[in-house]
């Protein structure tokens, strides 16, 4: 029975390196190779688009794709115009009023030490002929050209002169630009943002007037535009997503892989009332958002080598002679930060992605929150939650070691009997289960309260893994970036030390090889985490120093010896 449960606890590990391989396949663009999360649905098939730049509605066959038009011939020069919050530092284009870049204000480029040399904002939307994401907005309309992201327009409000900084005030809440685009077929389109303190949510509002003698019917549109390059705060043995992501209450979060667009393989809710489309990375995302109940068309494309994800508003119908419409949105450009993004929209901070085990992951983070706020550090909070973790389990494990010491007690006992039956296996297993019976030991206890720990402190490793508040966050001493690997190794090599006392501490298989395989496992699982951030393998070591604690009480209370063993590597 003891191999039988040497047996599991293999099993458990291999399916664990299964679950690992298939989500590292899936976090590089390839299909799940053991759980594929079922066929995706082809994408629904587009009219043909003379301009690959402007999206176009899957409904009303007779629009006249705007791209397709001749562009007015620009009659005021192209400008750029930067404004300023206490939070972004934002550039707009005064082609189409997109905005072509973004930088935060509150985060750094750098990380850990470097960040004692300088502060550079961190950039998140960028144009600058190496990089492209952009946000962009405009209009798609029936049977005529509209104004779209690639129509000139000129910043009407404030009046400022080109290129000069436009900024908050001391004082100043709100801070409002107003684009106005040139006539297209008779439509005109203003652009108004609205610049809050404190916030990353930029209100935007599509005013659209008809000067034109005929009855125009117009759908605004918002879309953001990217490249494929992944964020830099990954390594070769962990991958976060980077790419496309749609919400509704119907579909919930779904995302959608670069590789999969590249393929075609595109399934997500495209007709709802509700929800978002986002482009997210590790710790940063942006976000277009219509006010709740407003029905759109949610879209995934290709466009050229870059990726779009967009929403078609409802239509606006004006009649000529100066008639207007608007049409409200919201443009989100930050960080990931849970409980900020609750309050803006909801569902809006599942960006902040846990995966398949967010019911357990949420409520741990609300808890490392609230230890955060009481003691004021991130890594002192990481320490403190996985003691509160190890004591809600306290009982459980307390169940299991007492099963490993009596294994161990009576291990010697099970040897010397496998050596004098190894001939005879039936009579062999009667008397394993004789012992098993006299001693009152149950060679399965020890598994069942390790399995049903598992899902808990793999969903912490998520949460400290998706958490922008431990970017360059410090804990003591040398660890200034709790999001960055410990620059000298020492937590790295303690995590180490302390897992092979861990495995010490264990009773050994009766098989040799089975023996050796133990020790090695965790010692190349060790290797891993001199790559990993600092916050992960302080979680982890924790962890280990608690196992090694209770399981060294256990086995006093039960009087036995605390021996290590070591298995014979010759």
């Amino acid at each position: 029975m003891n191999d039988i449960r040497r047996s599991i606890l293999w099993v458990i590990f291999g399916f664990s390196l299964i679950l690992l391989w298939d989500r590292w396949q899936v976090h590089h663009g390839q299909p799940a190779t053991f759980f594929p999360a079922g066929t995706p649905r082809p994408a629904a098939t587009a009219p043909t688009e003379p301009s690959k730049d402007v999206p176009q509605p899957s409904v009303a066959a007779t629009a006249t794709p705007p791209g397709g038009a001749a562009a007015p011939a620009p009659s005021v020069p192209r400008q750029r115009h930067t404004v300023r919050t206490d939070v972004l530092e934002l550039t707009l284009d005064s082609v189409g009023g997109t905005v072509v870049e973004a930088k935060l204000l509150k985060h750094a480029t750098e990380t850990g030490k470097a960040l004692r040399q300088g502060f550079t904002p961190l950039t998140l939307l960028v144009d600058d002929g190496q990089r492209t994401y952009v946000a962009q907005s405009g209009l798609v309309a029936e049977g005529r050209a509209a104004p779209t992201h690639k129509t000139p327009m000129r910043l009407v409000e404030p009046a400022a002169a080109a290129g000069a900084p436009l900024a908050l005030a001391d004082g100043q809440d709100a801070l409002t630009l107003v684009f106005e685009s040139e006539p297209v077929d008779g439509v005109v389109l203003r652009k108004r943002y609205t610049f809050k303190r404190g916030s990353y949510a930029i209100a935007v509002q599509h005013e659209v007037v008809n000067q034109g003698d005929a009855p125009v019917h117009v759908r605004p549109y918002q879309q953001l535009l990217r490249d494929g390059l992944k964020a830099g705060s990954e390594t070769p043995f962990y991958s976060t997503f980077t790419g496309p992501a749609v919400y509704s209450s119907a579909a919930k979060y779904q995302k959608v892989e670069f590789a999969h667009i590249d393929k075609g393989n595109i399934d997500i809710q495209r007709q709802a009332d509700d929800g978002y489309v986002a482009m997210v990375q590790h710790y940063f995302f942006s976000a277009w958002l219509l006010p709740q109940g407003t029905p759109r068309e949610n879209y995934v494309r290709k466009v050229d080598n870059l990726y779009a994800v967009g929403q078609i508003g409802p239509a606006l119908a004006l009649a000529p002679g100066a008639a207007s419409a608007t049409a409200a949105a919201t443009l989100y450009v930050g960080p990931q930060e849970e409980k900020v993004l609750r309050e803006v929209a909801p569902g809006l901070e599942l960006v902040k992605d846990y995966g398949w085990l967010t019911i357990i992951a949420k409520p741990l983070y609300w808890l490392l929150e609230k230890i955060h706020t009481l003691v004021g550090n991130w890594g002192w909070a990481i320490v403190l939650l996985v003691v509160l973790i190890k004591a809600a389990f306290y009982w459980l494990n307390a169940s299991a070691y007492r099963s490993m010491a009596k294994m161990k007690a009576i291990n010697p006992r099970i040897m010397e009997m496998r050596e004098r039956l190894k001939d005879k296996p039936q009579l062999l297993q009667q008397e394993m289960m004789r012992l098993y019976r006299e001693e009152k030991v149950n060679p399965l206890g020890g598994c069942l309260p390790i399995l049903i720990q598992i899902p808990v402190f793999i969903a912490l490793y998520w949460v400290l893994l998706a958490s922008v508040e431990m970017r360059n966050a410090p804990w003591v001493g040398w660890i200034e970036d709790l999001s960055s690997p410990d620059p000298y190794y020492v937590l790295p090599l303690i995590m180490a030390l302390t897992t092979v006392v861990q495995t010490a501490l264990n009773p050994l298989p009766p098989d040799p090889l089975q023996a050796k395989m133990m020790w090695l496992m965790p010692l190349v699982f060790s290797v891993m985490f001199f790559f990993f951030p600092a916050g992960l393998v302080l979680y982890w070591i924790v962890n280990n120093v608690l196992t090694i604690a209770q399981q060294a009480y256990i086995n006093h209370t039960m009087g036995v010896p605390l021996k290590f063993n070591l298995p014979n590597f010759k």
